[in-house]
């Protein structure tokens, strides 16, 4: 898949205007994220920090498929744009589009789009370490094939808590979403999800993280836990500060037909200062 060059120019000076407009210095209990790179990094850290960051996340898993043969790739864009709604209070919007790729599952080979979902918390301005953000949670599914995802559309409400103190982070986020209507034949979006993380955070901007993110299906009872443990280091190249992140997953359980095992994942994360 090609992308030309204008547009990525121009992908680039949009979210680059959209950091000058909207990003502010309310609700951080850690430094301005103009300074140092262990300032940024410990931003980046908190999922509802009033920075404008541009993460695209590539994991890989295997074991997929009803006889565990299969592999598939994932690719996540999923930017986080706060918005300044006066008195240090923010609105923060995480809009996620997933790429997904499958070899051999099920005899399927392919890529195309998961559902495109849409995370949004309004985040009071806080005096103290603990940060807290809530607001509605929506799915829907970009493809009609029922291979990559649900193809009910959900709705909900998401959650999260933060605390950071010196250099670590951590913290829960979750939502919870309901079926608005669509076939459940590959899978409904009855679902409560809990993302627990935790994070350290060097002076030279190094990053240690440990997260799972665990989905629960009411309708068939099973729960996937993936847990990632990544390590990350925050560089600026010509002003622009970017975040590479690698490390390894491990599926500690997963719904029938779900991958097995070991994977991996890596991430770069481009930063928009104001």
């Amino acid at each position: 898949m090609k992308v030309h060059t204008n547009a990525v120019i121009s992908f680039f000076i949009f979210f680059h205007s959209m950091g000058i407009a909207v990003a502010q210095t309310g609700n951080k209990p850690s430094t301005e994220p103009e300074g140092s790179s262990s300032d940024i990094a410990k931003q980046l850290a908190n999922p509802i920090s009033n920075v404008v960051s541009v993460p695209f996340e590539w994991n890989y898993d295997r074991g997929t498929g009803n006889n565990q043969s299969g592999s598939d790739q994932t690719l996540l864009f999923q930017p986080v744009i706060p918005f300044n709604v006066g008195g240090g209070d923010t609105i923060i919007t995480r809009p996620i589009v997933t790429v997904e790729r499958l070899n051999n599952v099920n005899g399927y080979n392919g890529a195309g789009l998961s559902n495109i979902q849409l995370e949004t918390f309004y985040v009071p301005y806080s005096h103290s370490s603990w940060i807290w953000g809530v607001g509605p949670y929506l799915s829907s599914p970009a493809q009609s094939s029922g291979q990559f995802g649900s193809l009910q559309t959900g709705a909900g409400v998401n959650g999260v808590i933060v605390n950071q103190k010196g250099a670590w982070t951590y913290g829960v986020m979750a939502f919870q979403s309901w079926s608005m209507g669509g076939t459940a034949t590959s899978g409904t979006a009855n679902n409560f999800y809990a993302q627990p993380f935790i994070s350290y955070v060097t002076p030279s901007a190094w990053t240690f993280s440990l997260n799972t993110q665990s989905n629960y299906n009411y309708d068939i009872h099973r729960t996937s836990i993936p847990v990632n443990f990544d390590i990350s280091k925050l560089v600026q190249m010509d002003k622009l500060p970017i975040q590479f992140t690698i490390g390894p997953r491990y599926n500690v359980s997963s719904i029938p037909g779900g991958p097995q095992g070991w994977g991996a994942r890596a991430v770069i994360t481009f930063v928009f200062l104001k």
